[in-house]
């Protein structure tokens, strides 16, 4: 016969799973917001570095410092503009990976909260049976 002891003993480690299944998930959400962002400037970014590469070589580039235009260097902002992708397409991999890990993380929550379940529900059944 289990003991009450017990039950609530696996109670509060299927709690206390479940807590840390709700964290993980939260993370996942936060590098979904993230990363959108990120997909989101490296679009814009693609769009201006295109743009970029349809002006002649002595137009005027201007760049957008607080409430200023301020005349840029043509081959500076492109470079600006390449760097800038560089970065965010780096970030993106970075939250790839660390998505992966967090996904790896989360089946690895869920399988332990699941066979807490099944070994609470069977020591509850036998009790029920006492």
């Amino acid at each position: 016969m289990a003991s009450s002891s017990a039950v609530r003993d696996l109670q509060r480690e299927l709690e206390n799973k479940a807590n840390d299944l709700s964290k993980l998930q939260k993370e996942i959400a936060k590098n979904h917001q993230v990363r959108k962002k990120y997909t989101i400037q490296l679009g814009e970014n693609e769009l201006v570095l295109k743009e970029l590469d349809l002006l002649k070589e002595d137009a005027n580039v201007y760049k957008l410092i607080g409430p200023v235009l301020v005349k840029q260097d043509m081959a500076e902002a492109n470079a600006n503009v390449r760097k800038r992708i560089d970065y965010i397409t780096a970030e993106l991999k970075r939250l790839d990976g660390t998505l992966q890990d967090l996904d790896e993380k989360q089946n690895s929550k869920k399988d332990a909260v699941l066979k807490l379940q099944q070994r609470l529900q069977s020591l509850q059944a036998g009790k029920a049976k006492a």
